[in-house]
């Protein structure tokens, strides 16, 4: 009797092991989709947060930045303005520096590459209240030129800044060197940089065109083209001190008078006045003495 206890109660217990061995597979399989989606959900979670942390800060990046300073040794545009206005420029330079990511590409960003690179963006919209660049999120730094391939090194590297566009859409590439030399004190009538910006605020109507719908007004636009292609004529015939560039198309006029006018305006006034005046009148500065 005895005998036959413990064999039935083994029998028993074995049934059950393998009822719950059963139950373990079956659980196992029918949570198996919830885990992998589990799985991919925290590594998607992960790379988000990885992506947002970005690449890690340089030691400039970690010092704390007098931008005053540096904007009252290197922006001559910043150093003729009064007291109000370098408060406002300040502040817009340093809303700039919050909004848009600026990196390098086979170089270190410094401070100084952001001052100039942000007073760049300011120049052209310090006569706008409020203006944003909406159509811009990011600012490549290459050490030098680059070509169409964006390749710094080797031959034919002949670009010193662009507006991306397609699969560039929202990005700027500039050239370091054609950054500093734009704020060196042998500028001269060009500012590569300030140049770039130009084209943006050109292409916020949508096209770049030229004719920057956005701060001309629709009355001034035909004199301004007219205007535009008579100079053009000018330049082609060697009758003109305005950057032969300027020839390239239309918008690429605006991009280089707007330098001229910006760096050099008491110049632009005097051997321009009619395109100083427009350009006057579009950027809402009047800087000539």
């Amino acid at each position: 009797m005895f005998n036959n206890v413990d064999t039935k109660a083994a029998l028993i217990k074995s049934k059950h092991n393998q009822f719950n061995r059963l139950t373990l597979i079956i659980f196992n399989y029918e949570t198996m989709p919830y885990l992998i989606l589990l799985l991919i959900a925290v590594i998607a979670v992960y790379l988000v947060f990885r992506k947002k942390k970005g690449p890690k800060p340089s030691v400039d990046d970690l010092k704390p930045v007098d931008y005053k300073t540096l904007l009252a040794t290197h922006v001559n545009y910043y150093q003729k303005l009064d007291a109000a206005g370098k408060t406002r420029f300040e502040q817009l330079v340093n809303e700039f520096l919050q909004d848009i990511r600026i990196e390098g590409v086979g170089t270190e960003v410094t401070a100084l590459d952001r001052a100039l690179i942000a007073s760049s963006a300011v120049i052209p919209i310090f006569g706008f209240p409020d203006w944003k660049y909406k159509n811009l999120t990011n600012v490549i730094l290459y050490p030098d030129t680059f070509d169409g391939e964006f390749q710094f090194e080797g031959e034919d590297r002949n670009i010193l800044g662009m507006v991306g566009s397609g699969y560039m859409n929202g990005q700027m590439l500039l050239s370091r060197g054609a950054l500093m030399a734009g704020f060196s004190k042998s500028a001269g009538a060009g500012n590569a940089a300030i140049h770039e910006f130009v084209h943006l605020l050109d292409k916020a109507d949508g096209e770049t065109d030229g004719v920057p719908e956005y701060f001309m007004h629709h009355e001034y636009a035909l004199p301004w083209l007219k205007m535009m292609h008579h100079e053009m004529h000018r330049i082609k015939e060697g009758n003109s001190d305005i950057n032969p560039y300027a020839l390239t198309s239309e918008a690429e006029f605006l991009a280089v008078a707007a330098e001229y006018f910006f760096e050099k305006p008491d110049q632009l006034k005097h051997k321009h006045p009619e395109i100083y005046e427009q350009l006057s009148k579009a950027f809402g500065q009047d800087l000539a003495e």
